[in-house]
């Protein structure tokens, strides 16, 4: 019997001890790798060192890395002088009016390939040691392979940027807290005061730590340091379960940094939902080939998930370690060490038909071709496919055999245009072929059709070319009306037959072109909860094209959805198409749904942008006030950006007829003032992108508004030659030719 009750007592303990928990609402708090270091020496050992320790430091000794021995360095007729004083480290470089200055290095950008540097602007004595105000990153840049200084020119500008061109190193396209700060650094709090116009930006460590990931870990030292028998019942060990049998929350951890996206949520931890937090970019033409193969810097993620590997549930840290972020094997092991058929197979010339040893041998050169970002880092396609050269010959997609192959043109070549390509990467003849250079176009279709007879050759007339999704893609950027059908089908597929991101492209894409047939297909997505977010999400923008109450039909529902981004959508097309239908009920609803819509807008208030587009929607919702406040803000924040002048002017006029005679004239000199100071900022963008036909009417309804309808003619004309098919460019050019008639 006394062994009995003994059994109880110890029995009721145990399960009193597995029974106490935190309650359900307990939250973590960030508290440093040092808390972590004693249980878990090995992973502070492996992560010593690695790109995520040393994302961003303070300038010492120890983290700089570039030569500022008193040096001197020219780009653009500039010649800029790296140099020491004292224990600071300064560059006499051109500042944001135009002038030489001196500037002290105030912070370090990562490692290798290259190296960044940072000043740090509008620093007041009160500002308090653990606030950063607003930070600037450097053009200049340090090469860390080859030892050298370097300009770190945008794709695209080769002319010299001016001190007020946003990607001037003092514009706001470089300023650390709005492009690079939060993947850089751990609990980033951006604290940007519109009203100020000043950052007091804090971060709980400087670089990407343990925290990083794992997230905010006090709940987990305070279990690990309890009595207990067990983990929380609520809440595990209290980190990010990253390590169990579904990927998806390892993925989800590593995508926000890892992915070309917006910011709908900053407040995302190791293991939150990627897409309540983040909009991902879809395979748009300026950053995706329409094969989906990367074209600008798109950062893994977007190209992962279109990948047979993701499909199979490989991981990140299947092939990463994830502490050092070094690959688990050398070479070719790093694919072998999974793909272990029966010899022969993959790893061996009857495969990749190349010489042993040589790059064509290597897998990574084949399944995943790089492209080189910021003149110095190659970064490797994560989509892992098979070269399809076939694609090539139809679509001009690019392939791995052509990049490669494509120098053996280059006897084919003048002797001018040899001299030109022979050091030039495969994108780079990608982009001059794209420019119109038709020698350099020849002769890559000429490679493509070469390396496609050869594949046919070594695997035969039947190999695997399944249809893809980028031939009815690239047909209906083309022009194509009949590929929309065939995109249809591709929004419509099972995932495992076309990639979330393709369904969501092409569902987009029909959108954008208000294909009224995409409308029965996206009632069916939005209404499928086990469909993708981001073909959800994509689906929404078909309803710009639907009725009030088609929208409030399918959209309202929505507004519950668990994925911010989903709910974001359905906001802005309710918004748009249905709501001055609302009853009380439902447009109480959608009240709520646009605060949130704010908070997401808002993440960016360091953007005249984000005010810009906040006053569009206080305009739709008859909030004129607000509209007004926050164009002004816009204004503010950002004076060198175009658009907010525009609305606003806009605005004030049409308030004019309601407005007291006596303010009258007061409205109409600010409508004057604005449209005179917007005239200028459309005229430099309208010379800065002479191939956008948006921009090029902008600048000539600018010049008709500020009275200059001959000029505008000439850039209206300019927008209908680049877009002849908008229907819109053509009405104003065809209406201002009237009136100059009369």
């Amino acid at each position: 019997m006394a062994g009995v009750i003994l059994f109880l007592i110890v029995a009721g303990g145990v399960f009193a001890d597995y029974w106490s928990a935190k309650p359900l609402s307990a939250k973590s708090s960030f508290v440093g790798r040092s808390a972590c270091i004693d249980c878990h020496q090995k992973e502070a050992e492996l992560f010593s060192g690695s790109h995520h320790d040393l994302a961003m430091d303070v300038a010492t000794d120890e983290s700089v890395l570039g030569d500022f021995s008193d040096v001197t360095f020219e780009h653009d007729g500039l010649v800029n002088r790296l140099y020491r004083d004292g224990d600071r480290f300064m560059v006499h470089t051109e500042g944001p009016t135009g002038e030489m200055e001196d500037f002290q290095v105030r912070y370090v950008f990562g490692v290798d390939p290259l190296q960044q540097y940072m000043v740090e602007f509008d620093r007041t004595e009160d500002m308090p040691e653990n606030q950063v105000s607003r930070v600037q990153v450097l053009r200049i840049s340090w090469d860390t392979k080859n030892k050298r200084w370097f300009y770190l020119r945008p794709p695209d500008v080769p002319e010299k940027l001016e001190p007020d061109d946003p990607l001037h190193w003092t514009g706001v396209m470089q300023r650390w807290q709005t492009m690079c700060a939060d993947c850089h650094s751990t609990n980033l709090k951006r604290n940007f005061d519109p009203q100020s116009n000043r950052y007091h930006t804090t971060f709980s460590e400087i670089d990407v730590s343990c925290e990083s990931c794992h997230g905010p870990g006090s709940m987990h030292i305070e279990l690990a340091n309890e009595k207990s028998l067990f983990w929380d019942r609520n809440h595990g060990y209290g980190l990010a379960r990253l390590k169990g049998d579904d990927p998806e929350p390892q993925l989800q951890t590593c995508a926000p940094c890892h992915s070309r996206r917006g910011v709908l949520d900053p407040n995302f931890h190791g293991g939150d939902l990627f897409h309540d937090h983040y909009s991902l970019e879809l395979l748009r033409p300026e950053t995706y080939h329409a094969d989906g193969q990367i074209k600008d810097e798109v950062y893994v993620y977007g190209s992962f998930i279109q990948s047979k590997m993701y499909h199979k549930g490989i991981r990140c840290t299947d092939c990463h370690d994830p502490h050092s972020l070094e690959l688990k094997h050398p070479g070719n092991a790093t694919c072998t060490s999974c793909h272990q058929h029966a010899a022969g197979k993959y790893d061996v010339p009857s495969h990749h038909h190349h010489a042993p040893g040589t790059p064509g041998a290597m897998c990574v050169d084949c399944h995943m071709p790089h492209t080189t970002y910021m003149q110095v880092d190659p970064r490797r396609d994560h989509s892992l496919r098979v070269p399809r050269p076939d694609l090539s010959v139809k679509i001009g997609t690019p392939n791995a055999c052509s990049s490669c192959h494509i120098r053996d043109q280059l006897p084919q070549l003048s002797d001018q245009t040899q001299s030109e390509f022979e050091s030039k990467e495969y994108a780079q003849w990608l982009e001059a072929a794209a420019a119109g250079n038709e020698s350099i176009e020849e002769a890559i279709q000429k490679t493509d059709k070469w390396c496609d007879e050869a594949c046919e050759k070594w695997y035969g007339a039947d190999r695997k070319t399944p249809p893809h999704f980028s031939e009815p893609l690239a047909a209906f950027r083309a022009g194509d009306i009949k590929a929309a059908n065939e995109l249809l089908r591709i929004a419509m597929s099972p995932l495992d037959q076309s990639p979330a991101i393709a369904k969501a492209t092409a569902i987009s894409e029909l959108a954008a072109a208000g294909f009224s047939n995409a409308l029965p297909a996206a009632k069916q997505i939005v209404a499928d909860e086990n469909e993708h977010p981001l073909a959800r999400a994509a689906a929404i923008n078909v309803f710009m094209n639907a009725g009030p109450a088609t929208a409030k039909k399918f959209l309202l529902p929505l507004l519950d959805s668990s994925s911010r981004l989903i709910r974001n959508e359905a906001t802005r097309v309710l918004l748009a198409r249905a709501y001055p239908t609302l009853n009380q009920s439902e447009r109480s609803q959608v009240d709520l749904a646009i605060e949130e819509l704010k908070s997401s807008i808002m993440v960016a208030s360091d953007r005249g942008g984000a005010h810009m587009n906040w006053a569009m929607i206080c305009e739709q919702q008859g909030r004129l006030d607000e509209a007004v406040e926050a164009y002004e803000t816009a204004i503010r924040v950002q004076p060198n950006m175009s658009g907010a002048r525009t609305n606003l002017s806009g605005l004030i006029e049409r308030s004019i007829a309601q407005a007291p005679s006596e303010l009258s004239d007061a409205l109409m000199n600010r409508v004057k003032e604005l449209r005179a100071e917007e005239l200028v900022l459309l005229g430099r963008d309208a010379k800065l992108a002479p191939e956008n036909p948006d921009i090029q009417y902008r600048y000539g309804l600018s010049l008709y508004l500020n009275g200059k309808s001959g000029e505008a003619v000439k850039y209206l004309q300019r927008a209908v030659d680049l877009a002849p098919d908008v229907e819109v460019f053509q009405t104003a050019l065809r209406l201002l030719k009237e009136k100059l008639n009369e």
